[in-house]
């Protein structure tokens, strides 16, 4: 079965800051654990380069939006790599493969004539590259994300007629309440609907920085509906000499911001049914991350450095502290003392030294061999049923809670270490059996969580199943006493080192 997930692309007018980092992280952690369960996955991620936002920030550098748009796709590009994302295409809206694919969608919806010619008048957010209703605006001519005064502006445009497909998307909606997650979004959208569609400009006519209309050159495409098709462009061009449309297509999870909401869950699938394309299976809408109580922004200024993170903190850290600190679905706040907590308490105390802890009390009492021992009962029902309860998580894009029940299993092994306390039963050569059914079940713990981690903190869980002398990262395995002892364990290099508070960045 093929899973294929998305991130929405980024938009190269500035550099890349932790809501970037976060969205992809997340969508890696669903592409990395449903490769554990055998499935063909497909992840997208890319760049948005085309539009008024980026032409208006490339005048302000004095270079072209071109070289702006090279320049910036390359950082996105290493914040992908540097998150450990496994991507299976980077996509560029300035691929000439994905501009003839937009320029053949929108000539479809020409077409079929769901495209005529208009005028529209309406309050416009350079920085959002979106027109804002008198309803959305703030303090009476405010756009309310990013707080700047907007201008009526007045342009002759093509007009798509979203207004048609009021009753398909209604009957969408009705159809599939998973459609659109979580509920809260999914009802968002929904009285958006109900509100009355009004038809959307497709075009631009004041730019040159897009693609032309093959109708009409004097405008180019709206950034949005270019930037859109890009989930489907890909598929044709992403693998040298195959088109993988009709294998992935319908997307299975479009990942995105709550702040692009309208255009994924209401003018994306009308824009599919208009081209008589099938809709996406799911689309599933994260909150904000925010500091200061205030959602990370480029334009706004308040952003956390991803690359400073990681140097200090490590990816995996990022990658655990983003999706632990903030549950997906919601907004939240994040901050540097933030990562320091949870770096602190958690992975380098409850999950760092546990491992730690187990491979030196084995190799101390049993000569570095994981004994041959019975699952502890102790620890058998913990376990029941934990592998098919984290696939549950992760069907209903629940990420942070299928992190919640990992934990609650890392916290456990860390109370078990406690209980049997196992240096004073090494001390009692009547209780050799126990001490090895209690080294075995830690080993044994360890394994089958961190097998379960992996997608979450990849390069640790290597490192900690490679001690373990079993690096199989299947789903199949990941079920406690699948694996028995006997396995030598090797040296473990300290996964989550103290950070030092005076070396820490702002």
């Amino acid at each position: 079965m093929a899973f294929y997930v998305t991130t929405p692309i980024y938009y190269v007018n500035a550099e890349p800051h932790l809501g970037h980092a976060y969205t992809t992280i997340a969508a890696d952690v669903l592409a990395r654990h449903m490769r554990q369960r055998g499935e063909e996955v497909f992840f997208l991620t890319g760049t948005d380069e085309h539009g008024e936002p980026v032409a208006l920030a490339a005048e302000r550098l004095g270079t072209t939006p071109r070289e702006l748009a090279d320049r910036n796709s390359v950082h996105f590009r290493n914040l992908v790599e540097r998150v450990d994302a496994t991507n299976d295409f980077f996509i560029r809206t300035t691929d000439a493969e994905h501009e003839e694919g937009v320029r053949r969608i929108v000539q479809r919806l020409y077409d079929n004539g769901h495209v005529y010619a208009g005028t529209y008048e309406g309050w416009y957010c350079p920085r959002c590259a979106d027109f804002k209703t008198e309803a959305e605006l703030e303090d009476g001519s405010r756009c309310p994300t990013h707080h700047i005064v907007l201008e009526r502006e007045r342009e002759d445009n093509w007009f798509f007629r979203l207004s048609a497909f009021q009753e398909p998307l209604e009957r969408l909606y009705a159809e599939r309440p998973q459609w659109v997650l979580p509920s809260v979004r999914y009802n968002e959208a929904l009285s958006f609907i109900a509100g009355g569609l009004n038809d959307i400009s497709i075009s631009r006519s004041r730019i040159s920085w897009g693609v032309p209309l093959p109708w009409d050159p004097s405008q180019v495409v709206y950034v949005w509906f270019d930037a859109l098709l890009n989930y489907y462009t890909a598929l044709s061009y992403a693998r040298p000499g195959e088109d993988l449309t009709e294998r992935l297509w319908p997307a299975s999870l479009h990942l995105i911001g709550k702040d692009i909401l309208k255009f994924h869950a209401v003018i994306w699938p009308a824009m599919l049914m208009a081209a008589q394309l099938p809709v996406p299976e799911r689309v599933f809408i994260h909150g904000y991350l925010l500091l200061n109580e205030e959602k990370m922004s480029k334009s706004l200024g308040n952003v956390i450095d991803p690359f400073q993170v990681m140097d200090l903190y490590g990816t995996d850290a990022l990658r655990y502290y983003v999706l632990r600190e903030v549950s997906l679905g919601q907004d939240g706040s994040v901050s540097p003392e933030g990562f320091e907590r949870r770096y602190t308490s958690e992975l380098a105390n409850e999950y760092g030294n546990l491992a730690s802890r187990t491979l030196a009390m084995i190799a101390r009492f049993r000569d570095g061999v994981v004994p041959e021992a019975a699952p502890p009962a102790e620890l058998s029902a913990d376990f029941d049923g934990l592998a098919e309860r984290i696939g549950e998580r992760f069907d209903s894009v629940d990420v942070t809670g299928a992190l919640e029940e990992l934990w609650k299993l890392v916290r456990r092994l860390n109370a078990y270490v406690q209980e049997q306390a196992p240096w004073k039963l090494a001390k009692d050569p009547s209780a050799a059996a126990q001490l090895d059914s209690v080294l075995y079940g830690l080993a044994e713990g360890i394994r089958v969580v961190s097998v379960l981690l992996h997608p979450f903190v990849p390069r640790s869980a290597e490192k900690l199943l490679l001690a373990l002398g079993h690096e199989e990262l299947d789903l199949h395995g990941a079920r406690f006493g699948a694996v028995g002892g006997g396995a030598r364990v090797g040296e473990l290099p300290q996964l989550f080192p103290r950070i030092e508070r005076d070396h820490q960045a702002a």
